[in-house]
């Protein structure tokens, strides 16, 4: 075995073990492992079919022991530590996908609202077979979303596997320059608004706080309906900022991991943005990571009521440790758990009202009422409300049809305004973590790989 494999060896080992990831029960690295690596590498480098040189066999060796780790560790070479970086920054190009890769295959966690993907279709849930004919089974998730990456304007032949669809189907994507317009509001009915997150990036928690003051300069807010369905989260300190602005005060998340510095509690400042108006949060099996965080967090402190289905589970926290100014290492490093101590890895948000996603259709059945009859005495009242016109009955009818969990929010709200529940603001009883250091925090990243 020659000296200069085992150094490389050595090197990648302490890539990846060592210093950022030293901890004293781990002791002296195995050497007898090390040199079985070591004789794999030089086999390889001598042996295989073709030729490949030693720096492309080392990155081949550093993905394939994070892909053996968990389906968000990976190695950033970098084009996807750029790609990264612009993620987190709310732009990049590409198809506008949130995916993770799950049996050998990439799978849609979230198409992001505006983007090809979603004009063309793509679903939560729905999983990639194929890129522009290319089996995906085999490739890791940074190969399939370099591959998805490309110029704006050309385009990608997809082969997609739909669950309840008995075969595949094709796709023919464009790639656009993916802006992520994070936040939107408007009223759905007077005083009662809707936000909606579509991704948590550097500048949500901003953004949160502008569109809360663009409702309220208009009219009084009643009620608010948070959708985070499809969000697949993004950066951690954005969810932190987002539900500050609707708690009271309190914890909002804390980390535990193996590193000194991943165990962290974050904290919400004492002041309600809406005063306790009451708050419903629409989540679904998109919904993942930081969405999680901000639904957890307001459900824990029955801040809101969360509505929906069981979101996705994604309860990790990944670092960004550079290995130089143009390489990284995303690993998970640490588990997040609601103010209440729950994971939610592998097991999501329970809404505390599950409405699923159907098609509606509502009976307009136009009843004869005494307003109607001829002769009929008029209301003794002088001041009395008029009746629901029709446009506003055909407004809720469209909104049914079209998002009946949205529908199903409104409804609740009302009823909350009505029999006038805000939130009290006597604090729950939270359960203490079992660990409860205040080191400095944990480095931040996207939850997963964006197409």
């Amino acid at each position: 075995m020659k000296l200069r494999q085992f150094a490389a060896a050595a090197a990648v080992a302490s890539a990846i073990a060592g210093p950022a990831l030293a901890v004293e029960e781990q002791g002296a690295l195995p050497l007898d492992e090390l040199r079985s690596f070591a004789d794999v590498f030089n086999q390889i480098r001598t042996g295989y079919v073709e030729e490949i040189d030693d720096s492309t066999l080392l990155e081949y060796a550093i993905q394939g022991m994070l892909q053996g780790l968990d389906p968000h560790s990976v190695y950033l070479t970098e084009e996807a530590f750029s790609d990264l970086q612009n993620t987190t920054s709310g732009e990049f190009s590409g198809l506008g996908l949130e995916v993770g890769m799950e049996d050998g295959y990439v799978k849609v966690i979230a198409p992001i609202d505006g983007s090809p993907a979603k004009e063309a279709g793509l679903q939560t849930g729905d999983v990639i077979l194929k890129l522009d004919n290319h089996p995906v089974k085999g490739m890791s998730l940074p190969e399939a979303i370099e591959m998805m990456r490309g110029p704006v304007g050309s385009s990608i032949e997809l082969t997609v596997g739909r669950p309840g669809d008995s075969q595949p189907f094709e796709l023919t994507v464009k790639r656009d320059k993916i802006k992520v317009a994070s936040v939107r509001e408007r009223w759905l009915e007077p005083g009662y608004g809707y936000l909606r997150i579509a991704q948590f990036s550097a500048h949500t928690g901003d953004e949160v706080s502008g569109a809360l003051d663009r409702l309220a300069a208009k009219e009084d807010i009643k009620g608010l309906v948070l959708d985070l369905r499809n969000n697949p989260g993004g950066v951690l300190r954005a969810s932190v900022d987002v539900a500050d602005l609707f708690l009271d005060g309190g914890l909002v998340v804390y980390t535990e991991g193996r590193l000194p510095n991943s165990d962290d509690r974050y904290e919400a400042q004492p002041s309600d943005k809406l005063n306790g108006i009451p708050l419903v949060v629409l989540i679904n099996g998109g919904s993942a990571s930081a969405s999680e965080i901000v639904a957890g967090a307001l459900q824990d402190h029955h801040r809101a009521v969360v509505m929906g289905t069981d979101s996705f589970g994604k309860g990790s926290v990944q670092t960004v440790l550079p290995l130089s100014e143009t390489r990284a290492v995303k690993l998970t490093t640490a588990l997040y758990f609601t103010p209440n101590g729950r994971s939610i890895q592998a097991q999501g948000i329970v809404p505390d009202i599950v409405v699923e996603r159907a098609k509606v259709t509502a009976y307009n059945s136009r009843r004869v009422t005494e307003d109607d009859l001829a002769g009929r005495l008029d209301n003794a009242n002088e001041d009395s409300p008029a009746r629901d016109s029709s446009d506003s009955r055909r407004a809720a009818n469209a909104l049914l049809s079209t998002d009946n969990q949205l529908y199903e929010a409104l409804s609740l709200l009302k009823g909350l305004n009505i029999l006038g529940m805000h939130h009290q603001k006597t604090k729950p009883q939270l359960a203490e973590p079992a660990r409860a250091p205040t080191p400095p925090p944990v480095a931040e990243a996207p939850v997963q790989g964006d197409g």
